[in-house]
């Protein structure tokens, strides 16, 4: 991890710099209640960096194939599948990016980059063929009521039949969490559109970590009695949401599509602030803390350190993310 020097050195410094953070997570509030607009819906665009760079340019393109579906759908889709993992294989046979059963793949599988064959296991084949799979999905129920999106993800999880039978989304748990799920992380790969509404846990976030200040950072840390109470970058953010009731993944990069992502001049206290030595790729990042205004955030920054203040711009400076609850918990437990 970078080292990045304090901006509070001093016990003193430090204690006023507590009363700072408590004047922030007040003006949080305030701020919450002069924000009106939300998330952008309709956006086709990818937020920065959410899929890897050497997949953003298809996926933005095939994810534009139909109405039904847009590029941070698509995205979310493979997310939630195989975690952008090429060569994913599951128990159940299916294989690649988008994790086609073989059977599928005979019937769907296209040659995406049109160089003769159709390859599972190459993104450039299997993502377009998702796209696709997707588009033909919302054509067999688009005289269903209700959602186009929706009732194409249904399709997905439960079949066509079920869809139409039911004329919508089928009274299926299994079917209406997919689609919640889908949905839900389609926000967290969308650049939006408008401003993102504030956290309703932000406060809560940035009280339970000012706490952690000066506790020794632990590699591998999740702040537990064994440990000491030590906790490394994400298991500081990890506690820190729990403490409000919203569970996060355990590394930083998972946590990243944990909701939308504010622009860096619309920071506010409480999103998570990542850094990444690509900043291409959320994949890559490694490191993460907690915002509270002016510019810094809390973070368990490296080992030997504690939990301390950090500047925000950096170099390695990678984005934010503005937790919500159905963000966190449309995460898949392993990607």
């Amino acid at each position: 991890m970078t080292v990045r020097k304090a901006w509070i050195v001093a016990t003193a410094a430090a204690a006023a710099g507590l009363g700072f953070v408590m004047l922030l997570v007040v003006g949080v509030y305030m701020v919450a209640g002069n924000l009106a607009a939300g998330v952008g819906q309709g956006a086709v665009g990818l937020a920065k960096g959410a899929v890897p760079a050497a997949y953003q340019t298809v996926v933005q393109k095939w994810g534009n194939l139909c109405a039904a579906i847009n590029p941070a759908l698509l995205a979310a889709q493979l997310y939630q599948e195989s975690g952008f993992n090429p060569n994913a294989k599951s128990p159940a046979k299916a294989e690649g990016i988008a994790q086609f059963i073989p059977g599928t793949w005979a019937t769907h599988g296209i040659d995406g980059d049109g160089d003769g064959d159709r390859d599972v296991w190459d993104p450039n084949d299997a993502i377009p063929s998702a796209a696709s799979y997707d588009c033909k999905l919302a054509s067999y129920v688009k005289d269903a009521p209700g959602n186009q999106t929706e009732n194409m993800l249904a399709a997905y999880n439960a079949g066509a039949y079920a869809v139409i039978k039911y004329g919508g989304v089928p009274p299926y748990s299994e079917t209406q969490n997919y689609v919640k799920t889908i949905t839900s992380l389609e926000k967290s790969f969308a650049a939006p559109v408008n401003r993102v509404d504030p956290s309703k846990q932000a406060a809560g976030a940035i009280y339970y970590a000012q706490k952690k200040l000066g506790t020794p950072y632990l590699w591998g840390g999740n702040g537990t009695s064994d440990q000491g109470g030590r906790f490394d970058c994400s298991g500081l953010t990890k506690a820190a949401f729990e403490s409000v009731g919203v569970t996060l993944p355990r590394v930083a990069n998972d946590q990243y599509n944990a909701g939308p992502h504010p622009k860096r001049e619309e920071l506010l206290p409480g999103d998570l602030v990542f850094f990444s030595d690509d900043l291409t790729n959320s994949r890559a990042i490694r490191h993460v803390g907690i915002y509270v205004g002016g510019g810094y955030m809390i973070d368990a920054p490296k080992p030997g350190a504690v939990i301390r203040f950090d500047p925000v711009d950096t170099p390695d400076y990678f984005g934010a993310t503005r937790v919500t609850e159905d963000g966190a918990k449309a995460l898949p437990t392993t990607v």
